[in-house]
């Protein structure tokens, strides 16, 4: 399990991810789950992967090293397509030769071939956005209605976006936001853990504005949650009891 989001806003964009990845309760491994790659001054491609880590990895591996075009003979990866959407076609058609090859393999030893992932970011000449590549390849992209999407389990991590993140929201406010949501997930599911990875990118600059990782000894975010849960159990105490079977 993971829980991986991703905030696009008039300034730019926020991507976070955690590290954790389990196969039973006593093998519990960190690794990253999100991938950067950046060529400033001409893009920054973020992606964030969830489901089986040998297929995200393989996946991964497919659109670094790219496909051949067989009209041209060149070879086609994450930096050279020529705009966003493009990139979403080669991780959706990356995801669809993994599941070519060990697709067959997985449903025979009764696996499921379980992945998806975000891929969001900016190339020279064309917009930043944000798209959701599914197994199947094919893909959605956010939108000013909806200007955030989730990978992994999104549940715990869902209210705190609803009801505060807007196209609006000020960059800094969307990465705490963000890490909000990854705080609540966090507590309420032990799938998901540190240390918590964290991209933010404006719009426009071609490079990360950001790149950090989160880890046990953070002391802001050790502040935000302590933070967040003292507001909470504010806000609570603060709102009237229900008047419901009073006398």
């Amino acid at each position: 399990m993971t829980y991986c989001v991703g905030i696009l806003v008039r300034d730019g964009l926020v991507m976070i991810s955690d590290t954790r990845t389990n196969a039973g309760l006593d093998n519990i491994a960190t690794y990253r789950k999100l991938h950067v790659f950046e060529r400033p001054g001409d893009r920054v491609v973020a992606i964030a992967t969830s489901g089986n880590l040998a297929i995200t990895q393989s996946v991964v591996t497919l659109v670094t090293e790219g496909f051949e075009d067989a009209e041209t003979g060149e070879t086609e990866t994450i930096y050279s397509v020529p705009s966003m959407f493009r990139a979403a076609q080669l991780v959706g058609r990356a995801i669809r030769e993994v599941y070519r090859v060990d697709g067959r393999a997985l449903e025979q030893s009764a696996a499921s071939f379980d992945v998806t992932m975000l891929v969001a970011g900016q190339i020279k000449g064309g917009r930043l956005r944000l798209f959701m590549v599914y197994r199947a390849g094919n893909f959605i992209e956010a939108t000013e209605d909806t200007p955030y999407l989730q990978i992994g389990e999104h549940k715990y991590g869902k209210p705190i976006l609803d009801r505060a993140a807007t196209f609006e929201t000020n960059l800094d406010d969307a990465l705490k936001l963000g890490l909000l949501s990854m705080d609540s997930t966090i507590r309420s599911n032990l799938s998901v853990g540190l240390p918590i990875d964290t991209l933010m990118v404006r719009r426009d600059a071609l490079q990360s504005a950001l790149r950090h990782r989160i880890g046990s000894d953070d002391a802001y975010f050790a502040d935000l949650r302590q933070r967040w849960s003292r507001a909470l159990r504010d806000a609570h105490q603060a709102i009237p009891t229900p008047p419901y079977g009073q006398a």
